[in-house]
């Protein structure tokens, strides 16, 4: 099997895209700037879901469904929100189309069926979430309500690439009221966690939790909350995002509730999501130029056993062999194929399964059954050895969480060295287009200054550390005050 991926030296992006199509997780499709998962790659993403979806359980949330289509005037009650999102949406103005007389075999719009109102196809839930939240909050007694999604957005994208930006995508997107200020930011900085928590030991990808800048904050918001990611083009890449919107879409909606005291009040909100572009950063973070490298935790099939034969007898002998480990893998919940095809040779499926990024091979032939051994193939680092059959389970099972782990810190090591401290203009637009990755700056908490060194740069502000420390310096762009260093980069 012939891959023909552009090396990552050469062109990032255009690695990124052939190694997404080739290891058959998407393609393009029929219909603008949308794409279609294919099996292997929904199957990467459903283990993402699932495991989410526990941590979500897990932490009091349970899942509902909420319409796709938001009528325009209810989606304009939230100003803020609604003016956010406003270039992206696209809106149903008819609700039928009829043969057209003109053109034989084809479709027009029927104008006498036009909407007494215009629906817009969600770009995110707030507006009919929030619109129905009214109905079913009374009393403190009916809070927290704590509720999430599984569900498509449409954000009509002028320019997209498969994950990382697409006119229609899956995602997650979870609703939470709340009594007090105090839960709901509490709620929010949870979420936050939950994200990180799910990123760094599922995905084996390290984030930086922080805060976002005003102008970068989800429309609608008082605050919110982020996970960022460094990708191995040195660009930073937003992993997921947590929002305390106050009582804006409270007020915005009427959804008020009887405290504990008697009284009437607004509740206060949370929303928070990750989306497919998981997938994106998965592919950016770990894969080489030989194609995928899958996390253990995350990897559909996390063991491919290829067989070396010359004939049906010795397929037969090692078949055998190989059924009984089978067994004992599906015990130990370690998923494994076994790749008996006879229609490939194994030179064939060895580059196959590589490019797809199955975290362990192993070979086995009549004379690794007559020495009582297998050869066993890493992904992440392509080493080979060869082992003894006995214990040869246990021995895969430690080796899994070896990878997860090893693949976790070649990541924050790479993340660590690439976050550069600098006190001069200079000295950022050197680093930005020399080593790239996480500039750490001062920054005078200005808008003006913020925009002004994306316009000439086009690095932004990923993030305001959580864990930033206090300290008076002065701006690297304006020489003015600031409190501390806030994180730069570039971005996907």
């Amino acid at each position: 099997m012939s891959k023909n991926l552009t090396k990552r030296a050469e062109d990032y992006s255009k690695w990124y895209n052939e190694l997404v199509v080739k290891a058959d997780l998407a393609e393009n499709s029929g219909v603008r700037g949308c794409m279609v998962i294919k099996p292997y790659g929904y199957s990467i993403w459903e283990k993402m879901q699932a495991e989410l979806d526990r941590m979500f359980k897990e932490t009091g949330h349970s899942n509902a469904y909420f319409p796709l289509f938001v009528p325009k005037s209810m989606f304009e009650a939230e100003e803020k929100n609604a003016e956010g999102f406003a270039k992206e949406c696209a809106i149903v103005t008819h609700y039928r189309l009829k043969n057209n007389p003109d053109k034989p075999g084809k479709l027009m719009v029927d104008p006498n069926a036009k909407l007494e109102e215009e629906l817009i196809v969600r770009p995110t839930s707030e507006a009919i979430i929030w619109s129905t939240y009214k109905n079913w909050v009374q009393s403190y007694r009916d809070l927290p309500l704590l509720i999430n999604q599984w569900a498509n957005v449409v954000r009509w994208e002028m320019r997209t690439r498969l994950f990382l930006r697409t006119s229609e995508f899956l995602w997650q997107e979870g609703h939470t009221a709340h009594a007090t200020k105090s839960e709901a930011i509490e709620e929010s900085e949870k979420m936050m966690h939950v994200y990180a928590d799910f990123s760094e030991n599922f995905m084996a990808i390290p984030v930086i939790k922080g805060l976002k800048t005003e102008s970068e904050r989800f429309a609608g918001a008082e605050e919110t909350y982020c996970i960022e990611a460094l990708m191995q083009d040195g660009k930073a890449l937003q992993a997921g995002t947590s929002h305390f919107l106050g009582q804006n879409f409270a007020k915005a909606f009427d959804v008020k509730f009887t405290n504990q005291e008697g009284h009437q009040d607004y509740v206060w909100g949370t929303s928070w999501g990750v989306s497919t572009r998981l997938m994106g950063a998965l592919v950016m973070t770990h894969s080489d130029d030989n194609g995928l490298v899958l996390p253990p935790n995350l990897a559909p099939i996390q063991v491919v056993i290829v067989p070396i034969f010359k004939s049906e007898d010795d397929l037969d002998a090692i078949s055998t062999v190989v059924n009984e480990l089978l067994h004992q893998f599906k015990k130990l919940g370690i998923t494994v194929k076994f790749d008996n095809r006879t229609s490939q040779k194994p030179g064939f499926k060895f580059a196959e399964w590589e490019l797809k990024g199955v975290p362990i091979r192993i070979a086995i032939g009549p004379k690794d059954i007559e020495n009582g051994t297998f050869e066993i193939a890493r992904r992440d680092t392509l080493l080979k050895e060869v082992v003894s059959n006995e214990g040869i389970v246990n021995h895969i099972a430690d080796l899994l969480e070896q990878i997860q782990k090893d693949l976790f810190e070649r990541a924050l090591k790479f993340r660590n060295t690439h976050i550069t401290q600098v006190d001069s203009f200079e000295e950022f637009k050197e680093v930005l287009e020399n080593k790239t990755g996480f500039i750490s700056a001062h920054w005078d908490g200005t808008s003006e200054t913020e925009e002004k060194i994306k316009d000439l740069t086009k690095a932004t502000i990923r993030c305001i550390p959580l864990d930033r420390i206090t300290e008076s310096g002065k701006c690297f762009f304006s020489g003015g005050k600031s409190i501390g260093r806030v994180l730069f980069a570039k971005a996907y």
